[in-house]
């Protein structure tokens, strides 16, 4: 999972790139990046770390311009590596930088494609770097030596029709403006915004409509699945449909964890779609044990705090913060590596004993995937002196991998995969154990908006709406992406990639 940006303006746009990429770093804090555009020249910096780490005074003052696109990177594919930071850059046609988020499944393919047919070079292991090759491909086919939208939006249609997968893209073309594209099935979140300013209209694009609000934009809309927007240097702004059959089947997942809970996606309210996740939680737990001595309630912070209120407001149980979160370090599902998800746990994660103490505890949170930060968050609580420990996910079990942009590739790392509840509850040291039922989840998420009728579910059911995922893919998928994989990768430390030079 990443977070992509693109701003056009009629004033400099860095110190709102570097803004709208602080309020999504949450979706990615492995590396950042901005590129700027001022008379035809690019100036890029990205490096690893996160965004206030990695843009200096002395960097922000030299990316000029007043339009770009910014990323923050999530790896699950390569390595954590800044040579793999975007956005990427490539200079033929027209020279054109790309930022996405989301995750190619028939990356192989292309690459061959762009190799043999194309005559393209790839550099990297990111499929980002695939995806900006065949969009650049895709536009260099039209022959022309200037371009006008219909040219950018036929290119467009024929990333369509060669990529699978999930991708939200935003890509800057010099001399020209930015455009904003979504994968036909609307898989991973992207919306834009706009706002008047004494020069003219200016645009914003971003992973989160949190990103459009913080900066003072007024939210328009969600790129629907299969569309195109391309704004260009004077702010006007077009859209078209590029996709043959497009199928709004976005992620269930963002609302379960990686959204921020001020976004909407898709016209539903993360906030509200969490509420709602409590009220099913709650009923099912009273229908299970409707005997329960639950004492006190206490989310795992920060994602499940909405869940767990509500749920504790069902329940008529009381609800307390039972543990203070460290605020300066990384969200532990996305970090590379059990080895340093295990270690930032209890760096973390600070338990207030006396919530704990002779009680009986319900500890909530929005997922399980890997049992690893559970079983620690669990036995922290007993060492704080509880009871009993019962624990509640806001999601069913996480049985599948994701091969959309989410870092569960390997079936072995899933504590769901080949287990029940009760031998979940065993492993992770629990007392009991309560998931929240899909057909519920569905609902709660899905009464945001009824005109969507499919989501993807596929790390809870198996089931991958682009259709394409095979069981030889899913092998090779876990051999590349294992947290065995990643321990072999080797971090090139503080290599900078740069257009122009920024450091």
């Amino acid at each position: 999972m990443c977070g992509i940006i693109g701003i056009v303006a009629h004033r400099e746009v860095n110190q709102s790139l570097f803004d709208g990429l602080t309020v999504l770093q949450h979706r990615g804090q492995d590396a950042a990046g901005i590129v700027t555009c001022r008379d035809g020249r690019l100036f890029l910096r990205k490096d690893n770390g996160l965004v206030r780490d990695v843009f200096h005074t002395r960097h922000m003052i030299r990316l000029q311009g007043n339009m770009g696109i910014g990323h923050v990177r999530y790896p699950t594919a390569g390595c954590s590596s800044s040579a793999e930071a975007q956005p990427f850059y490539v200079n033929s046609p027209y020279g054109i930088t790309l930022a996405h988020n989301g995750n190619l499944t028939n990356v192989d393919q292309l690459k061959e494609e762009l190799f043999r047919d194309d005559l393209r070079h790839i550099n990297t292991d990111s499929d980002s770097e695939v995806l900006l090759n065949v969009f650049a491909h895709e536009l260099q086919a039209c022959g022309k030596l200037t371009i006008d939208k219909d040219d950018i939006f036929n290119a467009v249609a024929g990333v369509h029709r060669r990529c699978r997968g999930a991708y939200a893209v935003v890509a800057m073309i010099t001399g020209y403006g930015i455009v904003g594209f979504r994968d036909p099935y609307g898989i991973r979140p992207i919306a834009f915004g706009k706002r008047e300013s004494e020069s003219g209209m200016e645009w914003v694009v971003a992973s989160e409509s949190v990103a459009v609000d913080s900066l003072g934009f007024e939210r328009v809309r969600d790129i629907a699945p299969g569309e195109a927007i391309f704004i260009d240097l004077e702010g006007n702004h077009y859209s078209r449909q590029c996709a043959e059959n497009p199928s709004c089947s976005p992620c269930i997942f963002e609302h379960v964890y990686f959204a921020r809970p001020d976004s909407f996606i898709d016209g539903i309210s993360v906030y509200k779609s969490r509420l709602r996740m409590g009220d099913m939680l709650a009923r099912k737990i009273l229908k299970v044990f409707p005997d329960h001595d639950i004492d006190v309630v206490i989310p795992i912070p920060d994602t499940s705090r909405t869940t767990a209120l509500q749920l504790s407001y069902e329940l008529g149980v009381k609800y307390r913060e039972g543990f203070i979160k460290n605020r300066y370090i990384g969200r532990t599902f996305i970090m590379p590596g059990q080895k340093q998800r295990k270690k930032s746990v209890r760096q973390k994660l600070n338990a207030i004993d006396l919530e704990f103490r002779d009680k009986n505890i319900l500890l909530v949170d929005d997922s399980i995937v890997r049992g690893t930060t559970s079983k620690q968050i669990i036995q922290m609580a007993r060492d704080a002196g509880a009871r009993k420990v019962y624990f509640a996910s806001a999601a069913p079990p996480v049985r599948y991998p994701n091969v959309y942009g989410i870092d569960m590739p390997s079936v072995k790392e899933l504590i769901g995969h080949d287990r029940d509840e009760r031998q979940i509850a065993e492993v992770i040291g629990a007392d009991w154990l309560v998931y929240q039922d899909l057909d519920d989840l569905l609902l709660a998420v899905g009464k945001g908006n009824p005109e969507i009728t499919r989501f993807d579910t596929s790390c809870f059911d198996g089931n991958y709406v682009t259709g394409d995922v095979t069981g030889k893919y899913l092998e090779q998928l876990e051999q590349q992406r294992n947290d065995g994989a990643k321990a072999l990768c080797n971090v090139d430390g503080d290599v900078v990639i740069e257009l122009y030079n920024t450091k």
